[in-house]
């Protein structure tokens, strides 16, 4: 295998290379190869590590809205000419550790590839790609997977059902808006790729046949493939398919558009556009700004970079220009951000969120007034330096970090770059980096002003109606209704029998001789990372290894056996940069301040600090904090396995490793609680709480946590339905009483930070580390207290309520919810408490089997239209099994159809094949190679097996052993003992959210099947920890708007119109 294309890289006589280089900020090449034959691209990025990561790419252009490309997206998975089969390719990619994905663009359509090592992916490729060039596009197809009336009279469809959901999203919407006013007729971009609901149902299949002949050519093909690739035996895979498909594709010396690039450009705006779209929201309290301006070309890579720290200098952090003026300061929105949409005349957007709906106008006004008072004064050159510096080091970081993270701009490249692979080098170096630090103050004034100031730009205002909320349901119901009155009772038999036979055809099985053409590959291409683990302190207690890093780090301490040392642990990793992790135990917070731990986290970079005896202002930290770091964050340490816990990251070059800890000691122990800035933080949080309790699916969850946790667990009390009615009141206590709060906050800050709460990870190269363990002496606060003893980490199975231990008792809850048109469910049951549970494999290869692409799951369930999705939860420990119905027309038909699928495999009515089998074992390889992909990924693995679950650093290789000698009766068994029980009365409780009009049919069903059953609201699921309002009246308020919220939802609620959707 090679890594560069040197003379081992066979070249076969079709093929040509033409460019090949290696990239100066990283170990890393990138190689271009065509096809003489086909014109067909490939780009390889090589670099080391477990995961091969592959775009294929179709630059794709339509002039209208019909949505033939997102519905090409779709049928290619319908099957190929040579394997005509519906999830044949699914079946295959699982068994060869992949995983296959797709996504449509405006200016392209990309399938996706991801694979665990190169021996799975190369045979993959070439059924992949006869699918993309080859694909059966049949009517049968077309009927169940873009649009279709089912026997209701409803439109259905994947491709339908997926646009009708997004059509009236305020996104959409300004979106649709500003393309309209950006671009004439004649340009793409102007049209949404995706389709328009009212032109998916006149959209043909003979249309879409068309598009795919126009577009799916070879020549307009790429493949970009990043990780560890065998380039000789790519190649040779591709020539081979080539062959197999060169009578059916055109020749190159037949004319050919490409798209983007030879059709018309943009013209210029003549004129600045400000106006206003409205979007269906029953809360009408905020909406957003929206700037469009038309940029520099994608290929001028230095006007590219520019940009980019332009907008971290105006809107990159708090402290920056106009995000701290227009969201700190002000508050007139609660964020704002600036991004690209690269093309050859490249889209530049700005955009403020949570903007009071009044201050719309106001607001907009007071953005280009801040715009313009950016070139009128001095330009602050030293804060934009210091951004240049960031966005530098943060793509160095990326690119190492990332294994995919030079797909996108090697995507963009093939669209409009030159297919010569000249301005593909512009990814070599980072050269342009140091073009623009060369630029003068007025060189970087005028490009602001070129490009944000004189330029005419498309400004939209979206505001929230609830008229519209109504006006459009209306409208739908009234449309079906006449629809079925025109069809009338024997059309729509004749519709769903159409749509029935359609399906038959689709589903047909996939012969087990097909699959078996296709062995499973072998691990040996597997290339995973390790990382040495090196320990000091209490961490020593937990096992030493023999390894250079651990004798460096005995060498370096200043006695191995120090017993007031902090716990340490070492990740040695070949890298420039440094990453350290730092776990908090919250065991010691007192009850009622856990719902303070989101605002502390928040708050927790974005404060004053105190240095030397001086107070420091918040903006003042945080440039300085960022000319230091790449990333930073204060987080739950749930992705450490601890949900209970807090972690404090950081990421910095190998030279900043002491400015980081020195960062650390500032942030824990000489951050100043202020009451203005607590205020701003708090205001952010409450701005985001509307829209997150109108999502349906993250509402199960918060009700289910509010049953089956203890109070006072951390989760419980960082739940939303809490924060909801406990900020609004702490937000009073900080105006009315601030020196109350933060007393309180003070004493969480005490109880988080202590020697017996933490442990210390650090990962990186200790050979380019100055001083790695000195380092930390000026961590001072963090000192041992007489014999005070290491926290031990409580699993999470300990946060339990009595409900949570031994589920059933409580049956099921319908919470209705009138910001929802369908329902989604979640059911909790008895599952694991320790990772060395025999039964563990077992179950492990059960979820495994039942969720495969196009497996008993997904076709009892999706394929059905019972709902978009479903699935188990993964948090083994936690104590509890769980089970979720995603976005279902009714959640308990969805939850009937998932018990009968696995009743039916665990009884033996539905055989256990042995190509299953074999797949869903090698998705659980996938899975766990996916967990250990980048240094970085494989040495916190280390750490949350070796410290957070107290298992040995062969677990993974461990069970993958284990999971491949379970049989087909093991994996029943599991089913039987406990997947079944998720949905038996008596051993599960059921949480569903619903539109109103669903809830009694949805009770009835519960109730037939054996579970008790009640209704119930949001609202009753809240808590306040005993935080009592200010003031009595407060509460009566709160008691009035919330009966004002009910009385809503009854009205709301009849006048919704339910779709018995049958595809999605």
């Amino acid at each position: 295998m090679t890594t560069s294309t040197s003379p081992e890289v066979k070249l076969p006589p079709q093929w040509k290379l033409m460019e090949r280089f290696d990239i100066d900020y990283v170990k890393s090449s990138i190689s271009l190869y065509r096809s003489e034959r086909s014109g067909m691209s490939v780009i390889v990025n090589d670099r080391v590590g477990p995961k091969v990561h592959g775009e294929f790419v179709v630059a794709t252009e339509i002039f209208d809205h019909s949505g033939a490309p997102h519905t090409l997206e779709h049928l290619i998975f319908l099957g190929s000419r040579s394997y005509p089969f519906k999830g044949l390719l699914d079946t295959l990619a699982g068994r060869a550790y992949s995983t296959t994905n797709a996504y449509t663009a405006v200016d392209r359509t990309v399938y996706t590839l991801e694979t665990a090592g190169w021996q799975g992916f190369a045979q993959i490729l070439p059924i992949y790609l006869e699918h993309v060039i080859l694909p059966t596009i049949t009517d049968e197809g077309c009927i169940t997977e873009v649009w279709h009336i089912n026997g209701e009279a409803n439109d259905s469809g994947v491709v339908y059902s997926e646009m009708q959901a997004l059509e009236f999203q305020s996104n959409e919407l300004i979106d649709q808006a500003q393309r309209r006013l950006m671009y004439d007729k004649n340009i793409g971009y102007r049209y949404e790729t995706g389709g328009m609901p009212e032109e998916l149902r006149l959209l043909s299949n003979d249309r879409i046949r068309q598009f795919h002949r126009d577009m799916y050519q070879p020549r307009n093909l790429c493949l970009v493939i990043c990780g560890t690739v065998d380039h000789s035996n790519m190649l040779q895979i591709l020539d081979d398919f080539e062959k197999t498909i060169e009578k059916d594709i055109p020749s190159l010396q037949t004319p050919f558009k490409r798209p983007w690039v030879d059709s018309e450009q943009p013209q210029p705006f003549k004129e600045s556009i400000s106006t206003f779209v409205e979007f269906p929201e029953k809360d009408e309290s905020t909406g957003e700004i929206d700037i469009t301006w038309l940029g520099p070309s994608c290929n001028d890579t230095v006007a590219m970079v520019a940009l980019n720290v332009v907008f971290s200098y105006l809107c990159g952090s708090s402290a920056s220009i106009i995000e701290n003026q227009l969201v700190e300061k002000e508050q007139l929105s609660s964020s704002c951000d600036m991004w690209t949409e690269d093309r050859l005349k490249t889209v530049i957007s700005f955009r403020a969120s949570g903007v009071t709906t009044e201050k719309l106008d106001e607001t907009e006004a007071r953005i280009f007034e801040l715009l313009n008072n950016v070139v009128e004064k001095p330009l602050d050159i030293a804060y934009l330096h210091s951004r240049l510096h960031f966005e530098k080091r943060s793509s160095i970081y990326s690119t190492e970090e990332v294994v995919d993270a030079l797909a996108e701009p090697i995507v963009l490249d093939f669209v409009y770059g030159a297919r010569d692979g000249s301005t593909l080098k512009a990814l070599k170096s980072l050269e342009a980096y140091d073009e623009a630090l060369a630029w003068s103050e007025e060189q970087w004034r005028q490009f602001i002003k070129k490009w944000l100031i004189d330029n005419k730009h498309v400004s939209i205002k979206a505001i929230p109606s609830a008229e519209l909320v109504q006006k459009i349901k209306t409208e739908e119901k009234e449309r079906i209704a006449k629809r079925k009155k025109d069809l009338g009772e024997e059309e729509l038999k004749r519709l769903a029998k159409l749509v029935e036979d359609a399906q038959k055809k689709n589903n047909l099985p996939v012969p087990p001789n097909v699959v078996n053409k296709f062995p499973v590959p072998d691990t040996e291409s597997i290339k995973l990372i390790k990382s040495d683990t090196a320990r000091l302190g209490p961490a020593r207690k937990l096992g030493l290894l023999e390894n250079d890093a651990q004798a460096k780090l005995d060498k370096l301490a200043k006695s191995v056996d120090d017993p007031n040392a902090p716990f340490f642990q070492f990740e040695q990793v070949p890298s420039n940069f440094v990453h350290i992790y730092i776990h908090f135990s919250t065991s010691n917070v007192p009850s009622e301040l856990k719902p303070l731990l989101r605002l502390f986290r928040h708050n927790f970079f974005n404060t004053p600090i105190m240095r030397d005896g001086k107070k420091i202002d918040f903006e003042q930290v945080v440039n300085e904090l960022e000319n230091d770091t790449i990333r930073y964050s204060m987080k739950s340490a749930q992705s450490l396995s601890d949900p209970e816990g807090t972690r404090l990251a950081f990421a910095v070059e190998t030279g900043k490793y002491s400015t980081a800890i020195r960062w650390i000691q500032a942030f824990m122990f000489e951050s100043v609680f202020d009451k203005d800035r607590l205020l701003a933080t708090l205001s952010k949080i409450l701005a985001d709480l509307p829209e997150q309790k109108r999502d349906g699916y993250s509402m199960t969850s918060e009700v289910s946590q509010a049953i089956h946790l203890k109070t006072d667990s951390a989760q419980h009390a960082g739940r939303l339905l809490v924060q909801n009615v406990y900020y609004r009141r702490l937000k009073k206590y900080l105006i009315a009483e601030p020196e109350k709060v933060i007393g309180w906050l003070e004493t969480l800050r005490k109880a988080v930070f202590k020697w017996s709460t933490t442990r210390i990870m650090v990962i990186g190269d200790l050979a380019k580390i100055e001083n790695p363990v000195g380092a930390w002496d000026v961590l001072t606060g963090l000192k041992r207290a007489g014999n005070e003893e290491l926290v031990k980490i409580e699993p999470p199975h300990t946060t339990r309520s009595e409900e949570g231990i031994n589920p059933g008792k409580f049956g099921a809850v319908i919470v209705p919810m009138p910001t929802l048109d369908n329902s989604y469910g979640y059911c909790t049951s008895a599952g694991f408490t320790e990772w060395t549970d025999p039964r563990l494999p077992a179950t492990y290869v059960a979820v495994s089997y039942l969720e495969a692409v196009e497996g008993p799951l997904w076709n009892a369930v999706r394929g059905k239209g019972l709902a978009y999705g479903c699935g188990f939860s993964r948090d083994i420990e936690s104590g509890t099994s769980k089970f979720y119905v995603y976005r279902s027309p009714d959640a308990t038909k969805a939850l009937m159809a998932a018990y009968d699928a696995i009743k039916n495999i665990a009884n033996g009515t539905d055989p256990v094949t042995s190509f299953q089998m074999e797949g869903a074992i090698s998705q659980l390889v996938h899975q766990w190679v996916g967990e250990q992909s980048t240094m970085t990924a494989a040495a916190i693995n280390n750490f949350t097996l070796g410290v957070m679950q107290g298992l040995p650093d062969d677990w993974t290789q461990s069970m993958l052993a284990k999971v491949r000698a379970v049989s087909p009766e093991d994996m029943r068994k599991a089913m039987t003992e406990i997947l079944m029980s998720l949905f038996e009365p008596g051993k599960s409780n059921i949480v569903i959210t619903c539109n109103p009009n669903l809830t009694d049919t949805l009770n009835s069903s519960l109730t037939k099947v054996g579970f008790a059953t009640r209704v119930q609201t949001l609202d009753e699921f809240q808590d306040d920890y005993g935080l009592k309002a200010l003031d009595p009246e407060d509460d009566e308020e709160e008691e009035e708007e919330e009966e004002e919220e009910d009385d809503d939802d009854e009205e709301d609620g009849s006048d919704w119109t339910v779709s018995g959707d049958d595809s999605d």
